[in-house]
């Protein structure tokens, strides 16, 4: 039964089977999931373009009644119907038997084998290139290997492509040379690819482009990254991810810009960057992205950063907001997330530096966040967050003061300060020597310092708060128990 309006205080109902065609049309194509939540953040999950999944959304409905069965099969463009081959999909039955929708082929594996038969209907799949909608595959290499080579045709309706091994470990699989997809929207590679490769050259209409896990023997000069992107004015999100570092004496040359006009990409609003910032500068140098509103640079140890053009990219990236920022420091890597706003699930910029040890996390992140202090000057809440690990032996037992005085600096402005307990210690030391607060200015807009995590949290921040009242400058002390304080985890964690 369906209610279709309201008579005084009575709804109208009449029953479903009496709704006319193009009503019930309407009511399916209303129905159908949204592939991609517009709230997801996890980034993973994002670029592997959402539950594929959900596409059989119609399968039960064109099962109620004939009538239905009719008009949806009737409808295919219109509801964008498309046959889903996963796990333990009955490829060659679904074939033989279903219409001749689009085909969308998902074996993303992970912790378990690719069996015989699943690999066999990939491949009876792939056969029917004309109709192959959708294509993500994440599996052991050998599999993998296996079915990349099989996609070496023409793919007239292609729109999406994700290929990834299910290791991070460095690979180097071969790809089709004759693959050709003049409808490809959006290219995921988590395996080696060549700047020069096919899989690249013609598709002028990307909207994503993510290459991961580039090998250091395929490492390509920014010069040729950037005349590529200028031939795809359509992206939306851009991702490059070097697998390691290569050293200075081999990076120097591959790092030598010619001469060019700067790239822009009108439409870029997701930038993502992992490798070495010497890399990074030769590319911003020459990159112009005015609607960007969301940036992620991980970055391998270094010993200095010198990031001049990546101070001058975030400043000219009108649409990067940021309001409040979050510093995790874990066991392998620091994480800083800043969002525009203080309760934002969306983080508008991302930094990760992959060092050990807490010692040498706060000297590393001061060094970069001074560098570019100035396009922070607006976060009015900071929050430091850790996950316990050894200092070490390098340094000194307990991190030098001036390295947080030196973090802290940029953020000039803060009036909220969120601390872990297990930095009470640290930072107490840093706020306050010998009943001398140091240096005055540091935090000098604070008015409320909250401590949240387990344990005992002592007074070692009592001689600031008391220094700040005696200085008229009154900070409120808030204390939270494990049970108020919230469990946050990292949802881009597989990125480092």
């Amino acid at each position: 039964m369906t209610e279709v309006s309201t008579s005084g205080n009575r709804p109208c109902v009449i029953p479903i089977q009496r709704l006319d065609d193009d009503v019930l049309i309407n009511i399916f194509y209303h129905y159908r999931p949204v592939i991609l939540d517009e709230d997801e953040v996890d980034l993973v999950r994002i670029l592997q373009g959402g539950e594929w999944d959900r596409e059989r959304w119609w399968y039960k409905l064109a099962q109620v009644c004939r009538r239905w069965r009719y008009l949806i099969l009737a409808s295919p463009s219109y509801l964008s119907l498309c046959l889903v081959c996963s796990y333990g999909t009955p490829v060659a039955d679904m074939l033989a038997y279903s219409p001749p929708l689009p085909l969308v082929i998902d074996h993303t594996v992970r912790y378990h084998e690719v069996t015989v038969e699943d690999e066999e209907a990939i491949l009876l799949a792939l056969q029917h290139h004309d109709r192959v909608r959708r294509i993500r595959l994440q599996m052991p290499i050998p599999n993998l290997q296996r079915l990349i080579m099989a996609i070496d045709d023409h793919y007239p309706i292609l729109e999406y492509l994700f290929l990834a091994p299910n290791t991070k470990h460095e690979t180097n699989l071969r790809l089709p040379q004759t693959f050709q997809a003049p409808q490809l929207r959006h290219l995921v590679l988590n395996i080696a690819c060549p700047i020069g490769s096919p899989l690249l050259t013609p598709i002028v209409g990307l909207v994503t482009l993510s290459l991961n896990n580039i090998l250091s023997s395929a490492y390509f000069r920014p010069s040729g990254l950037l005349q590529q992107l200028s031939l795809m004015p359509q992206l939306e999100t851009l991702g490059i991810s070097f697998h390691s570092p290569v050293s200075n004496h081999a990076e120097r040359p591959l790092l030598h810009t010619p001469t060019m006009a700067r790239v822009t990409l009108p439409n870029l609003r997701w930038f993502g960057f992992q490798g070495v910032s010497i890399y990074l500068e030769a590319l911003l140098s020459r990159f112009t992205t005015p609607l960007l509103e969301k940036l992620q640079i991980l970055f391998f140890n270094q010993l200095t950063y010198t990031v001049p053009h990546l101070l001058e990219f975030m400043g000219a990236a009108a649409n990067l907001k940021f309001g409040s920022a979050k510093f995790t420091f874990h066991e392998k890597a620091v994480v800083v997330t800043v969002y525009p706003h203080e309760g934002d699930r969306l983080y508008a910029f991302m930094m990760v530096v992959r060092c050990r040890h807490l010692d040498w996390q706060v000297a590393t992140i001061a060094q970069l966040f001074n560098a570019l202090s100035p396009v922070f000057a607006d976060v009015r809440h900071l929050t430091l967050d850790y996950y316990g690990h050894f200092l070490s032996f390098e340094w000194h037992n307990d991190v030098d003061p001036t390295q947080w005085h030196e973090l802290l600096k940029p953020f000039r402005n803060i009036k909220k300060l969120v601390v872990d307990n297990g930095l009470v210690g640290e930072l107490s030391r840093s706020l306050l020597i010998d009943g001398i607060e140091q240096p005055p200015e540091l935090l000098s807009a604070l008015n409320e310092l909250r401590i949240f995590g387990r344990g005992d949290y002592g007074d070692g921040l009592m001689p600031f708060i008391n220094a700040r009242q005696v200085s008229g400058r009154p900070v409120l002390l808030v204390v939270e128990s494990e049970t108020e304080s919230e469990s946050e985890s990292d949802s881009d964690s597989d990125w480092y």
